[in-house]
């Protein structure tokens, strides 16, 4: 698997709070540079971004992050806002309090609106792997698959864990055909992306990846 070929999956991500225009900006002018599949920013800097690069970039941004539990109404005007001001594809963090009481039809119910909102635009729902059991894990797979949502994306990055590889071989077993993985969190070597994407991701969110593979700013190949 060459180096570019693993940048196209790439979601080139800065998700810091303290992340300044000038961090952004250095993220999206890499990202143009090494043709990564997105950059994954905080929502306050879409409009920025949009009118700095328009159609040079793919915008991910995040809803109802890094926690999840704020209310259903408040993640769509997130999203909307977000799809308004360009983004194009939207990762949002499930309610997980709501799996923990086993309110298993709010959360389809919540990702279904989210994938209303965003319409052909690209919904990735996060289920935050390191707060689940197996058995949940599973039933998430089947209520993301019911939901008609893009992607499962194991991890916000902010939790007490990240991406696995045994999460991407259950969620194999258990997503509908026509739902992609995305893993995130602590993948950081050239191994654990090639191993995460011939597992099967389609996306791979990281901050690591460009810097990793482009050594020095030298030409990707």
């Amino acid at each position: 698997m060459t180096n570019q070929e693993i940048l196209s999956h790439i979601d080139h991500t800065l998700l810091k709070a303290s992340a300044s225009w000038r961090d952004i900006k250095k993220l999206c002018d890499e990202a143009v540079a090494y043709k990564t599949a997105s950059v994954c920013i905080p929502p306050s800097y879409i409009k920025r971004v949009h009118e700095t690069f328009g159609k040079e970039l793919a915008i991910c941004t995040v809803i109802g992050f890094p926690l999840g539990y704020g209310v259903t109404a408040v993640k769509v005007l997130e999203a909307e806002e977000a799809l308004s001001a360009g983004a194009s594809e939207i990762d949002m963090v499930i309610n997980i309090g709501d799996v923990k009481n086993r309110d298993f039809d709010k959360v389809h119910g919540e990702i279904a609106r989210l994938k209303q909102t965003t319409g052909s635009k690209i919904l990735k729902v996060i289920v935050e792997t390191c707060c689940l059991t197996e058995a949940e894990k599973i039933r998430l797979c089947e209520i993301v698959t019911l939901s008609a949502a893009d992607y499962i994306k194991t991890s916000t990055g902010f939790g007490t864990g990240g991406a696995v590889l045994e999460d991407i071989l259950l969620f194999k077993e258990h997503l509908g055909s026509q739902v992609k993985m995305k893993a995130a969190g602590g993948i950081k070597t050239r191994e654990d992306l090639e191993a995460f994407l011939n597992a099967g991701c389609d996306r791979i969110g990281t901050s690591s990846a460009v810097a990793l593979l482009a050594g020095g700013g030298h030409a990707v190949s």
